[in-house]
């Protein structure tokens, strides 16, 4: 019997742990797949071995995981075949496919815009966007910040888009506010490049109040998730499962 893993990254915020099950029993609700069970990496519970073991119990003879993770970072590349690896000689049995994190698409790209657009209005060539990233010292993700910051200048035609981190690579986060509002004078548009709400985001939201000012008008986007594409993403690919 084929079942579907689900696993997101955790967090210790009680609301963004929240946000995010209710984000997967939205996708499970319009996936055609028998067994389907919630998980996460770290912080949040159950963990990736509980989930796995849940599938297993119902009857699970075939697993495809799916991480909920936009890039394919270390947790991707080492924590979670980590994980599954463990699990896969406890359960030899069970056949395990894993699904890619969402990379650099399309859609986002132009849900972003979107998001941009419904809390800022139209864009203008005095205002600067700033690109928050979680963070990582791979270098594919830098790479793929390039791809992100590039597709969001030509779909909102502005030359004033920059990136900024928020651990592990450089610029951090209050040297990229301190870049843009240097560099510009009209509005600084801040996009978090997170799926979810959560400590992360409170991060952002708090230096976006610290540099707020009476002459300074600053605007946060909000976590990629409000936008319906990314539920759309996940439940996409599995018509070639069922």
């Amino acid at each position: 019997m084929k079942a579907i893993l689900y696993i997101g990254h955790g967090t210790r915020s009680k609301k963004g742990a929240e946000e995010v099950k209710s984000f997967l029993n939205r996708v499970i609700e319009r996936v055609d797949v028998p067994i389907q069970e919630i998980s996460f990496l770290e912080l949040t519970q159950p963990s990736i071995e509980e989930g796995f073991r849940r599938c297993v119990e119902k009857g699970a003879s075939e697993i495809t995981v799916v991480p909920i993770f936009l890039l394919a970072a270390g947790h991707i590349k080492e924590d979670i075949p980590n994980a599954l690896s463990v699990l896969g000689e406890k359960y030899p049995e069970i056949q395990v496919h894993v699904r890619n994190p969402f990379g650099v698409q399309d859609e986002i790209l132009d849900a972003i815009a979107e998001l941009v657009r419904g809390a800022a209005g139209e864009v203008t060539s005095r205002d600067s966007l700033l690109i928050v990233g979680r963070g990582s010292s791979d270098l594919s993700i830098h790479i793929a910040f390039e791809l992100i910051a590039n597709g969001i200048q030509e779909r909102l035609q502005t030359d004033q888009v920059s990136v900024c981190y928020l651990a592990a690579a450089e610029p951090r986060l209050e040297q990229g506010f301190e870049a843009v509002l240097e560099a510009g004078s009209g509005r600084v548009i801040v996009i978090p490049y997170l799926l979810f709400s959560g400590l992360l985001l409170a991060e952002i939201n708090q230096m976006v109040r610290k540099k707020q000012t009476e002459d300074q008008d600053i605007i946060c986007t909000g976590q990629l998730s409000r936008h319906r594409v990314i539920e759309d993403i996940v439940v996409g690919g599995f018509d070639k499962i069922r």
